[in-house]
């Protein structure tokens, strides 16, 4: 059974650029709702060897069918060459809370 609901996640290399991609998914009305926790410290293999960064997640909430378009603005908007972006779906909640979250992702008329 598909998710109704999904939470895209991305991380970059400042607060300014995760404040940046969050404001710009919620304007476009691909996310209802960005949150930014971070610092955190990433670890990962690039180009060859063992990096150590200190990264914010960006988790941006949205209706299923909204996540493609939102996958593809991340992509476009990010600084790294190959951003992590992950879909992740939503099993359940609060029904008002993912009524709204759809209200919200829908382009304003």
């Amino acid at each position: 059974m598909p998710a109704d609901h999904v939470i895209v996640a991305t991380t970059t290399d400042s607060e300014e650029a995760a404040r940046k991609l969050a404001a710009s998914t919620v304007e476009a009305n691909l996310g209802a709702c960005a949150q930014i926790v971070g610092p955190i410290t990433s670890v990962f293999r690039w180009e060859d060897a063992v990096e150590t960064a200190r990264e914010w997640r960006v988790e941006v909430k949205t209706a299923a069918d909204r996540a493609g378009a939102l996958v593809e603005h991340l992509t476009a908007q990010h600084t790294y060459d190959v951003p992590e972006v992950i879909v992740t779906p939503i099993t359940g909640g609060h029904a008002e809370y993912l009524s709204w979250l759809v209200t919200e992702t829908r382009p304003a008329s």
